[in-house]
């Protein structure tokens, strides 16, 4: 069987090689049993069969429309920490520019004409800075990102702290034992000189960043956002901005509403943008989407939950069932395919919020009509037969 694979913006070659004969990349998403994306916007996109999964090269997943997804059975994928390290090593060079105000200088530098040693040593005290060693920087957000700035940030010799209620036991053990973690943000702000935000966007992040939050900041901190724009409140930023509660706003997100103010240092939304992460995006994405479509397993789905039942055996039919995640539903399950006179050999129910993944094993030939027959229930979503 051959199956179709589209790719909505380029993608690094690096993945797309992992890809073997039974697989044919399109560009049309329509007939696509899988799609690789980067940035496009997918909202007005129709999904239809015979479409298993999305993957998303990167971490956040905005640009997918998740919730329809979840009503369809399409598994939505995310490759998070493959390009921790580029976004990590740019909110360093954001510490560094804002510390030492270079921006500034090196547009002043670039007006010099002759004599310009002379023009420099007169000058150059205008763009004195401070430095990172012994400052307080706060990370908001402790995943794959917020760890390796926390942890890069403190071999520099700055103090951190940091705040994230769902702080995974990964990361607590990666992270630096010398970071101080705090329980409420509002605890956290005031002891800045730097803080970044590293959480994913969603409705309850979402403008969290307000301009109640910012005046919980020490005077004068600087803030950096390199996760999401939408994380941060507009209206919220100018005010602080404008009353000078902030020194600086640096952001890898160049949104319309802050291009041009004053003590704003924009980035053009470089953070990801290097042939490593690229390529570590690519091949998670690939690698991720060829194992759902092959064996089933799901892995970094932003939708359902982990679930792994390995490579799929010879001589069996593997059952995906997504369903929702209510009471009865594995008894239905077994009980409809004992009635068809199968035996289940492996069976695993994994659950994520309101939605569940039941994987089944059958040493036997079955067909997809015949499980959908034989299961009469509405909170069963999509059934596949590998």
């Amino acid at each position: 069987m051959t199956y179709k694979i589209a790719t909505l913006n380029k993608i690094s070659g690096k993945g797309m090689s992992l890809l073997t004969d039974q697989y044919e990349v399109i560009d049309d998403p329509k007939g696509a049993d899988g799609i690789i994306v980067r940035s496009q916007d997918m909202h007005e996109m129709e999904l239809k069969k015979p479409l298993l999964s999305i993957a998303r090269a990167g971490a956040g997943y905005n640009n997918i429309p998740v919730e329809a997804c979840t009503e369809k059975g399409i598994v939505v994928f995310n490759t998070p920490g493959a390009n921790a390290n580029g976004v990590k090593e740019l909110v360093i060079a954001g510490l560094l520019l804002a510390a030492r105000n270079i921006p500034e200088a090196l547009d002043w530098a670039k007006t010099l004409g002759k004599d310009a040693a002379s023009v420099v040593e007169k000058g150059k005290s205008k763009f004195a800075g401070e430095e990172l060693q012994g400052k307080v920087l706060a990370v908001i957000g402790l995943g794959a990102i917020g760890v390796l700035v926390a942890n890069a940030a403190e071999n520099l010799g700055m103090k951190v702290v940091g705040f994230d209620p769902y702080l995974s036991v990964k990361a607590a053990h990666d992270l630096s034992p010398s970071v101080r973690i705090f329980d409420k943000l509002e605890s956290l702000l005031p002891h800045a000189d730097y803080v970044t935000i590293h959480v994913p966007a969603s409705k309850d992040t979402n403008g969290m960043i307000n301009y109640e939050v910012i005046d919980a900041m020490k005077n004068k901190a600087v803030l950096l956002n390199f996760s999401r724009d939408k994380l941060v409140d507009t209206e919220g930023l100018k005010r602080a901005l404008a009353e000078k509660k902030l020194r600086l706003y640096v952001t890898d997100f160049p949104i319309d509403d802050i291009v041009g103010l004053n003590n704003v240092l924009l980035i053009p939304h470089l953070g990801a943008s290097t042939k490593e992460s690229e390529e570590n995006c690519a091949v998670m994405a690939v690698e991720q989407t060829v194992d759902y479509i092959e064996h089933g397993n799901i892995e970094n789905s932003v939708n359902f939950p982990a679930v792994s039942m390995g490579l799929l055996p010879e001589g069996v039919s593997r059952v995906i069932i997504i369903h929702k995640n209510v009471p009865g539903t594995i008894g239905l399950l077994s009980g409809a395919i004992a009635e068809l006179g199968f035996n289940i050999e492996n069976l695993t129910n994994k659950s994520k919020g309101e939605y569940a993944v039941s994987v089944l094993d059958i040493h036997a030939k079955v067909k997809k009509p015949e499980i959908l027959a034989a299961i009469d229930s509405d909170d069963i979503i999509s059934v596949r037969v590998i």
